[in-house]
């Protein structure tokens, strides 16, 4: 699948009809009744993922379905469309999960994306407590490549956790979940919205200054101590130890 032209503009709803105008990954013959919906994988602010097994092939899916109604509501939906930009760019890059094809129905979106049944890396090391330096290792490059790639594209992840990368089949990292991704941002650039997980924020970050794509790669620092040291004592717990934590 191709990925979509750089610099597209958020889609906008259809006052007509009250559709939402899913660009190059709509695919308007699609419809639930295509899938048997297995399980909840996943949940979030608008919706939920289901694991669902597509009648025409056999093929399995994380489906992430999303409440239309909600989204307008709440003028959200430039933020779901730059999640579809920069999931539609992922097809081009194994660590990154991708989203193959959408489609709506009056009620709902549905994005067809990558389904990854290895599990969360929270997950391993919750069992594991930690990983010996080799697997680490390799975990941190293949997120590097995949990190590495999304700046490539002038886009910063901003939520690099463990939750967040998944493993497959063969043992390989795949990130997701980008609901907080920063498209646009040109490598001498700086945003400044405050956000992401409170354990993995950078300093600059915390302090509430301009940041660039740096902030990724304390993101992996993070994660790469947490893969060597354990959950236990987050490293963010150990470098500002006067901090309280709560969820944003």
């Amino acid at each position: 699948m191709a990925s979509s032209p750089a610099g597209v503009r958020s889609p906008q709803p259809s006052r007509a009809n009250g559709n939402i105008n899913l660009g190059p990954s709509a695919n308007p013959n699609a419809s639930p009744t295509d899938f048997d919906f297995l399980k909840v994988i996943g949940k979030g602010n608008y919706g939920k993922v289901l694991l669902a097994k597509r009648k025409s092939d056999g093929t399995f899916y994380a489906v992430k379905v999303l409440q239309k109604k909600s989204i307008l509501k709440n003028k959200e939906q430039g933020h779901i469309m730059a999640e579809r930009n920069v999931l539609l760019k992922n097809v081009q890059h194994p660590f990154l999960v991708g989203l193959r094809y959408s489609f709506q129905t009056p009620e709902k979106l549905y994005f067809v994306l990558d389904y990854v049944n290895g599990g969360e890396l929270f997950f391993h090391l919750q069992r594991e407590r930690r990983f010996l330096e080799p697997r680490a290792r390799f975990y941190a490059a293949e997120v590097a490549s995949a990190i590495g790639y999304l700046h490539s594209l002038n886009i910063i992840y901003r939520d690099l956790k463990p939750e967040n990368i998944l493993l497959d089949c063969q043992g390989h990292v795949v990130l997701t979940d980008f609901g907080l991704c920063k498209e646009g941002v040109e490598p001498e650039e700086t945003t400044s919205t405050f956000c992401g997980t409170p354990e993995y924020l950078a300093p600059e970050v915390l302090r509430k200054e301009p940041y660039d794509r740096a902030v990724d790669w304390w993101c992996l620092g993070a994660v790469i101590y947490e893969m060597l040291h354990g959950l236990a004592r987050p490293l963010a717990q150990l470098l500002f130890p006067g901090t309280e934590w709560k969820s944003l």
